[in-house]
């Protein structure tokens, strides 16, 4: 085994290779709980319960998908690289297409899973690398940012930080209700251990602001900790029964969302903790192929088993930053999820005013490549700012995404710089604006 992971070549062993993968589920373990209450809209207290996607169901598949995609990604591609569901795209799964799109969540699955068989085929053929330097570097930027503040928004609503203000459309509330004080006081204790660099911070916080919960009687005590696995079946196998529905021009619009801001969060992760790591060799990733493929299986297994996009996450650079080098730590935290079915228990005790630090600090950290953009350049700004600003004002990260890559064309035109622009961006610029015409209500 030792000899399989390149303990050896890497310098490292199996303790530190432990330890990481530890660090790393840790960092993003708080995806278990975060992802079934996003998706289920646990916080829009008058959706309908009778559409709503069962907790308990999404928890396993939330679970299974991260433990499918991490093991695979160690086993396969050999990388010190985790997968979950992902932040961002949970939440255009569930406020987006669900809530503002009145899409089904079984048809929304059925999405997620046409969006990984793209992917899946773009990882094979090679087609990807394509598609990648034909999209500009700050459209990427922007795209990711922009989910971040929308995520942050999101937070802030279900803390009842920001709330509904017929005169301005939103404002801050009186900030005096339980709940709203104790998303502030999860909101401090977060920020107090990233500030200090605790790993785990954004778990850790969950967890404090739960017990204070209970402590001061806003959150039920739960009977136990340790339960049995809940049942899968109210969300497995929907995403293929459902695949019929998809076929309408509605669904175009949201399978071209799941797969542009996943195809770009995958790439732009595994670089960015690969280069972490050391594991760039001439700025090239090896088997690189390999871990895009692991991560476009990751999506459908997961929408097959219920739950929205899997990809990789940004919080295996926590277990890289504690000596992971190998896939053996990404094999130790696929582990850990599967042993966490047995803590279905605790989904009862996370609330609103428990997820919504954790969605805030996201926001944050995903908001940082902001600053990569060069916003000296108005033809990039632009579309950049677009981007940004119509994710958390329309609500929804495809009009956001459509917006830039709309404005993108047109500003490069106007300064001249039209033969820079890809052909591919010209073919995305009339698919978006058939998107406003036609695609959306």
């Amino acid at each position: 085994m030792k000899k399989y992971f390149q303990f050896e070549e890497l310098g490292t062993n199996y303790r530190t290779e432990i330890i990481a993968g530890l660090t790393t589920f840790l960092s993003m373990a708080y995806i278990l709980f975060v992802n079934p209450f996003t998706l289920s809209l646990g916080a829009v207290k008058d959706f309908p319960n009778e559409l709503r996607i069962d907790q308990g169901a999404v928890f396993v598949a939330t679970a299974l998908a991260a433990a499918y995609g991490c093991i695979l990604m160690g086993v396969l591609a050999r990388y010190p690289i985790a997968l979950a569901p992902g932040m961002g795209l949970n939440a255009f799964f569930a406020f987006t297409v669900v809530l503002h799109m009145h899409i089904p969540w079984q048809t929304a699955l059925a999405g997620v899973f046409v969006s990984g068989v793209i992917f899946t085929i773009l990882s094979l053929t090679g087609v990807r690398e394509k598609i990648i330097d034909a999209i500009p570097v700050e459209l990427k930027y922007a795209v990711g940012s922009g989910i971040g503040l929308f995520i942050t928004f999101i937070g802030l609503q279900n803390a009842k930080i920001i709330v509904d203000n017929p005169a301005t459309l939103v404002g801050l509330s009186d900030l005096k209700d339980g709940n709203t004080l104790l998303a502030i006081f999860g909101l401090f204790v977060t920020v107090f251990l990233m500030v200090r660099r605790v790993s785990g911070a954004v778990f850790y916080g969950m967890v404090i602001t739960a017990i204070a919960g209970m402590i001061f009687g806003l959150i039920d005590v739960p009977h136990k900790i340790v339960g049995a696995i809940p049942d899968i079946s109210p969300t497995f196998g929907v995403a293929i029964k459902h695949l019929p529905d998809i076929l309408s021009l509605k669904m175009l619009g949201v399978v071209l969302t799941f797969f542009i801001v996943d195809f770009f969060d995958a790439t732009g992760t595994l670089l960015a903790v690969a280069n972490q790591a050391g594991l760039l060799k001439d700025n090239k990733l090896p088997r690189a192929g390999k871990a895009l493929l692991v991560d476009a299986t990751a999506v459908m297994v997961g929408a097959v088993l219920g739950t929205s996009t899997t990809t990789s996450y940004i919080e295996s650079s926590a277990g890289v930053a504690a000596g992971g080098r190998s896939g053996f730590s990404a094999v130790v935290t696929g582990i850990l999820f599967l042993l966490s079915l047995f803590f279905s228990p605790l989904l009862s005790v996370i609330t609103a005013p428990v997820t919504a630090p954790a969605l805030i600090i996201v926001g944050v950290l995903m908001v940082s490549s902001i600053g990569e953009i060069d916003w000296k350049k108005f033809e990039v700004a632009v579309p950049a700012f677009f981007t940004l600003i119509t994710m958390p004002l329309s609500y929804s990260i495809a009009t956001g995404i459509a917006v830039g890559f709309i404005f993108y064309p047109i500003t490069m035109v106007l300064k001249g710089r039209g033969k820079e622009v890809h052909p591919i961006l010209y073919a995305l610029f009339i698919i978006f604006i058939l998107y406003f015409a036609f695609l959306r209500e």
